[in-house]
This record gives structure tokens, sequence and C-alpha cells, in this order.
């Protein structure tokens, strides 16, 4: 088992995968460097290789798919997750290392936005869409998280072999986070620096696409992990459409004394009972909720039981 793992997903990163191996060898000299190739067609590989880190590959094209195969293989007591891409200074690393072996931080989060990111990245939409992710998870689940979508974290094993991953591309950063908000992990921030990606280095990351996946997957873990909230909106909006198309008819019937839209009544009635049904079924998946939540709880104490007795053991030899 490793003290420290540094984790390198890549996908034809040739130009700068070898100057981010030899910044973390340089930043966690006692770290072992894992890179997980993602099917490069570029000569991503033998670079790597030659810089000193252990190759791994993943088949299944995806980010998403290249941690949860990095999250399976590697044992350590402290994980760095950063991207090939060079956009992130590993002098930052030992900061966040610090924070998950001394301070119990389960997840510390690389922190680009409250330093130079919004100056250093040039596609607008990028920084808007940054903005809007952290102000959506913030008032959603009601926490203060600075950065939502940074590829440069650090995790805890409990972390590690506890967090289910469910996402295949990049919103698998958007799910981390939410993961750790809701089953009130200890989360750190370290502000660091960020740069843009040299000159003839290609992001992969759709501004589009990858956009509405990120919206997608917080629209989705806000449903199942807080469906009383989800569905009670829900349960408004249609009781509220209910009553909107129920006032004409009400009104004609305190003028006339005759029902004359019996359709509208009728539909007025299915929505209203759609908006009692929707309510009721957000109890009931809040309280299957609280109990995931509670089996969560148990699985974890293990997890981190079992990572104990391995410190304690390897205390015992030295």
């Amino acid at each position: 088992m490793d003290k420290i793992a540094v984790l390198i997903p890549c996908y034809n990163e040739e130009k700068t995968i070898a100057k981010v191996v030899a910044d973390a060898k340089a930043a966690l000299p006692e770290a072992v460097v894992y890179v997980y190739d993602n099917n490069s067609t570029d000569r991503t590989v033998e670079t790597a290789q030659a810089a000193g880190a252990v190759i791994r590959h993943e088949y299944v094209q995806g980010k998403g798919n290249v941690i949860r195969r990095m999250f399976r293989e590697i044992e350590a007591s402290c994980y760095i997750m950063v991207d090939g891409d060079d956009t992130y200074p590993m002098e930052f690393a030992p900061q966040m290392v610090d924070q998950v072996l001394h301070y119990n931080a389960d997840m510390v989060v690389g922190d680009r936005l409250s330093s130079t990111y919004f100056s250093e990245n040039k596609r607008p939409f990028h920084n808007m869409g940054n903005s809007l992710v952290r102000s959506s998870i913030n008032r959603l689940f009601d926490c203060e998280v600075k950065d939502i979508m940074t590829g440069f974290r650090a995790f805890s094993y409990g972390f590690v072999k506890t967090f289910p991953v469910l996402s295949k591309g990049f919103e698998i950063e958007t799910e981390m986070t939410i993961h750790a908000v809701y089953n009130h992990m200890q989360i750190g921030n370290v502000i660091v620096d960020y740069r843009d990606r040299p000159e003839g280095s290609v992001s992969k990351l759709n501004t589009y696409s990858d956009g509405f996946r990120v919206l997608g997957t917080i629209f989705r873990l806000y449903r199942d992990y807080k469906p009383f909230g989800f569905f009670s909106i829900l349960a408004l909006l249609l009781a509220a459409v209910s009553a909107l198309f129920f006032v004409p008819v009400l009104l004609e019937y305190l003028s006339t004394g005759l029902v004359l839209k019996f359709p509208t009544l009728i539909v007025c009635g299915f929505v209203m009972l759609a908006a009692i049904q929707s309510f009721f079924a957000g109890l009931m998946l809040s309280n299957m909720a609280q109990k995931n939540r509670r089996d969560f709880e148990y699985r974890f104490n293990l997890v981190c039981e079992k990572e104990r007795r391995r410190r304690d053991k390897k205390r015992e030899k030295k």
C-alpha cells in the first residue's frame, strides 16, 4: 500500500505529461505517480513512462471511467488527482496531502476560482459555467465549496473506497463534490494557481455538450440526494398550474352558478392529485435517502477502521 499516490488520468497529453510527472515527483518525492492512459493515439504512454510514471490503462473512453478504474486498483493512505495538461502547479500538492494525512480531511479541493482562473482561462463560457455550477450546488445543497469542477484534488482512503462512480465523463468532478457534501465529509480547500494550457495542447472538454451533462448531473443528484426538496418543488409547480386554471372556472361558477368548462375542471383535479402524489413521493423517498445515508456511514466507518488498522500495523513494524 502506498503512502501517497498521484493519479493522472490522460488522453492525448504528449506535450505536457512529462512535465506533470516530473513536477509531481519533485513536489512529493515519497509518492508513486500513476498515469492512466485512456486510449491515447499520440506518444503519451511512452513519454510518461520515460518520465518515471507507472503506466496503467482504461479502455472504456471517458474521464469518469478512468477514475473508477484508478479508485478500484490503487491502495494508498492519500491520493492526489491531477489532470495531465499542466494547468495545475504541483507545488500546492504537499499542502493538500497534509490536510488529508494530519487534519482528517476526506477531500481537499484545489481552488482555482479564488486565484488566477478567470484571468488565465481564455474561454469565457467556461468561466460562466464554473460560476453557474458553483452557485447552483452551493444553493441547492446549502454548502460553501469554492471550486466545484477543479481537476486538482486530494482524497482520503475512506473517500476513495466508498465513492460510487456513476458518471462516465467530465461531470465526475461535480459528482464527487455533491457526494462529499451530502455525506457530511470533511472538505478542505487550498487556493492554487491556474495556468492555461500551453500552446499546442488541446482541451478535450466540449463547452456545450459537457456543460449540459454537468447540469444534468446536478439535476439527477439533487433528485436522488434531496428527494423531499425536489418533489416538493414539483408539487408546488403542479399545484400552482392547477390553481391557475381553476380560478376562472370558480369565478364563472360564482357569477352564473354554472360550470361551463368541465374538461378544464377535470384536468385541474388530476393535476392537483399529481401534486399531492408528488409531495408524498418526496416524503417516502426522503426516508429511503436517510436510510441510505445511515448505511453509508456504517460502510464508511468499516473502511476507515480497516485503514486505521493498517497504519497501526505499519507503526508496530517500525
